[in-house]
Order: structure tokens, then C-alpha cells, then sequence
């Protein structure tokens, strides 16, 4: 199972999930809001190694340890890739105390029934063992749902559910991650509705199925309260999902039990031009803000 120390710490230490995931398609985004344009590669790999850079200095800065920060979930990219000198995931914990998740998801699939079921993941079973080799802990994959829509939530969960517990049984904790869109018309109901699903899926895990929920900040205060108190889940995290770090935050700071897992407002200010001081000062007020909002 688990490392039993990484289990315990996601289960019951301050702080929140850095997540520095962002793929292929999003990475060119993240990198214009770091302050690099696309000219500053001409290939994958050129790009990947500078966002790798981009990671690094957030995970080797002062600012960031396992005071505040819970884990971090990358990308496979990063997973494969080194910082000082240390697989990504050893450095992680053995240096920062931060407890390594891995996205295995490959994308969404077209909208149907209002809702983005995941696109087949055909070598999961490789990559489970890989990152497990690596010292990676737990995984983290995304669905989406767009619209309250009955058949569209249940095919998003019930896919999640099944993956998820293929990741289970070998040995390490999924983050179930049924996204509800920001901009959802009837949100409110859409969680309901989402809300009813996963709890029959929980209530139905064996004893020894534990996993974690990354949910949307609910229109409704506490409407996950029941996740957060749930014998088979090891935590809830709530993600930003566009909302501004001001916003997320305030909506985190009214849901008792859940933390972060914020990525682009957990990045909002860095730049490739700051000094050292400027980067580790700007990051540090940023994880103190999310990591305040996640202690409630």
C-alpha cells in the first residue's frame, strides 16, 4: 500500500495541493502568463525543458516546502525529469516534505450529454508502474461537466469511479476530479446532482479503497461536508477553475475541511523577469494566501 507517512500527512496536515500539471495543450498558456512567449521555442521538447525550468524554481524556491504545501501533482514530463540532481517526485518529498501525485489523464473527450467523459488512457497499467517506481504517491484525473445534466454527471463519475479503482488496487490513491465549469447555467444543481452520484460510489468502496475528491467550490457552502467527513476519502481539495486566487480563496475559506489545489492561482504573479527575491517573495505570499484559505 502507500507509503503510510505520505497517507497520514494528506490526511491530516495543514495546507493545501500544488498542482504543477498543466500538459501539452495548456502549457503554452501558462508560459505566456510566466512572461515567455512561443517564440522562445521551436519544439516540444525545447518547451517542455523550459517549463520544467519554470517548475523548478517554484519547487526549489524557500517558499515552498511541506510546511504549507501538502503535495504536488505533475505531469509526466515532469515526473521523468530531474531536479537538483533527484528524480522529481525523491526531490519532492525527501528534500521538501511535499507528497508527489501524478495526472494520468490524456484529455477529454468531445461534450456529450452536456458533460467531457476522459479520453481513454491506453497504457495506464505502465504508467501506475512507473510512477510507482518513481515514488510517486497518488494520481490525479479530469473530467468535466458543463451542464445539469443527469446522464452527462453519472457517465463523468461513474468513468472516474472505475478508473479510479483500477488505480487502487495498485497501490496508490486516484484523485477523483469530476470538474463542474465555473460558467455552468444552473451550477447549483449540477452539484446536486454530482454530489448524489459520488456518494453512491463512495459508499460502495470496500474498506480498504481509499481515495481523494478534487471538486469545484460549490455554489452551496458545506455541500461536500460529508466527502471531507468520509471514512474512504483521504482528503477533499477544491480546484480554482478560472476563478480569480482572490475569488477561489474566498470561496475555500467557507468550505470547512477542504484545501486548495490551485494551479494558476497559485502561479498568479510569477515571472521569468523577477529576481530570485521578487520570485521567492511573490510565491511565498501567494502560498501563504491559499494555504490561509485552506485552513478552515
Amino acid at each position: 500500500m502507500s507509503n503510510a507517512e505520505q497517507l497520514d500527512k494528506i490526511r491530516s496536515a495543514p495546507g493545501f495541493i500544488a498542482a504543477l500539471d498543466q500538459s501539452g495543450g495548456s502549457t503554452p498558456k501558462a508560459l505566456g502568463l510566466y512572461g515567455i512567449s512561443e517564440d522562445a521555442w521551436s519544439n516540444d521538447e525545447e518547451m517542455f525543458t523550459i517549463v520544467h525550468d519554470m517548475r523548478t524554481r517554484i519547487m526549489t524556491s524557500p517558499a515552498f516546502n511541506g510546511d504549507r504545501i501538502l503535495g504536488a501533482i505533475l505531469f509526466e514530463n515532469t515526473m521523468d525529469r530531474e531536479v537538483e540532481g533527484r528524480s522529481t517526485a525523491a526531490y519532492l518529498w525527501n528534500v521538501k516534505n511535499v507528497v508527489p501525485f501524478l495526472k494520468v489523464d490524456k484529455g477529454l473527450e468531445d461534450v456529450a450529454d452536456g458533460a467531457q467523459v476522459m479520453k481513454p488512457i491506453p497504457d495506464l497499467d505502465a504508467l501506475l508502474e512507473k510512477a510507482t517506481a518513481a515514488g510517486v504517491f497518488g494520481t490525479k484525473m479530469r473530467s468535466v461537466v458543463k451542464e445539469a445534466n443527469e446522464t452527462g454527471i453519472k457517465a463523468v463519475v461513474d468513468q472516474q469511479f472505475g478508473i479510479g479503482r483500477r488505480i487502487v488496487a495498485a497501490g496508490l490513491v486516484p484523485i477523483i476530479e469530476p470538474e463542474i465549469d465555473i460558467h455552468c447555467p444552473d451550477k447549483a444543481a449540477a452539484e446536486d446532482i454530482l454530489h448524489a452520484n459520488v456518494k453512491a460510489h463512495l459508499d460502495g468502496l470496500a474498506a480498504d479503497e481509499i481515495v481523494m475528491l478534487k471538486l469545484t467550490l460549490p455554489e452551496k457552502d458545506n455541500l461536500f461536508a460529508d466527502f471531507v467527513a468520509h471514512p474512504k476519502v483521504a482528503r477533499v481539495v477544491a480546484l480554482s477553475g478560472g476563478y480569480s486566487r482572490e475569488e477561489a480563496n474566498d470561496r475555500l475559506s467557507r468550505q470547512n475541511g477542504m484545501v486548495a489545489s490551485f494551479s494558476r492561482a497559485l502561479a498568479e504573479g510569477l515571472s521569468a523577469q523577477q529576481s530570485d527575491d521578487e520570485f521567492n517573495a511573490t510565491l511565498d505570499a501567494s502560498i501563504g494566501a491559499i494555504a490561509a484559505a485552506s485552513a478552515t
